[in-house]
């Protein structure tokens, strides 16, 4: 099985490529779930974090955790934040580790996607991923999509504050979508993508500038 990371920012259409990708046979895991997973009641990363962050963050009953809790405490400063990603990084790639071996065991698909939400956050578990994939779109037609989704501008900063830009993507990354152009265009790419791996025998392919290009090996 071919094992993929697909990465970017809010808005520029990342899940759009994960169901194009779905719906020409991949398997699709969203690395937010395994996240959420891996603070199950009395998982031993919720007790790891409580140990780190106060007993009363787990229900004495359920030891469901009190994620909301949680985040003001970790996220109340950078410090915290640090401290809490180091706890549940070793878990969440552990689990991530879990699911892709269940995929490759079930031989239903020939590729994984797997959705990352912060790609700088995960470098320590790109060796488990074969290639990875971004999608990139102008700043200002992002900020357009997501306020026609609801989303309030000061929000949309903000959140783009806090993630990788679109150089940091497109410098990590072994083949580069980009959404300028609208979803026809997007799913293209994709298309073309999927037919030079899907020819090769989906071998690990060279650095690409375009989707369609790169010397599979």
């Amino acid at each position: 099985m071919y094992k993929v990371f697909l990465a970017g920012g809010i808005a520029s259409g990342k899940s759009t490529v994960a169901r194009i990708l779905e719906g020409l046979g991949a398997r699709r895991i969203d690395l937010d779930q395994v996240s959420r997973s891996v603070l199950s009641p009395r998982s031993a990363c919720s007790a790891a974090v409580a140990d780190a962050f106060g007993k009363d963050l787990a229900d004495p009953d359920t030891g469901e955790m009190d994620r909301a809790l949680l985040a003001r405490r970790a996220f109340a400063t950078p410090e915290g934040g640090a401290r809490l990603e180091a706890i549940e990084l070793p878990f969440i790639s552990e689990a991530l580790a879990k699911e892709l071996d269940a995929a490759e065991r079930a031989g239903d698909a020939p590729v994984c996607v797997v959705e990352v939400p912060l790609l700088d956050r995960v470098e320590g578990m790109l060796s488990q991923v074969d290639e990875v994939l971004c999608v990139v779109t102008p700043l200002d037609v992002r900020r357009v999509r997501a306020q026609g989704r609801g989303m309030d501008p000061a929000d949309f900063d903000r959140r783009v504050a806090l993630q990788p830009s679109d150089e940091y993507l497109r410098s990590h990354a072994d083949t580069v979508f980009d959404n300028a152009r609208g979803e026809k265009d997007l799913a293209d790419q994709v298309h073309a993508w999927w037919t030079v791996r899907e020819n090769a025998g989906w071998k690990r392919c060279a650095k690409a500038e375009s989707p369609n290009e790169g010397a599979c090996r």
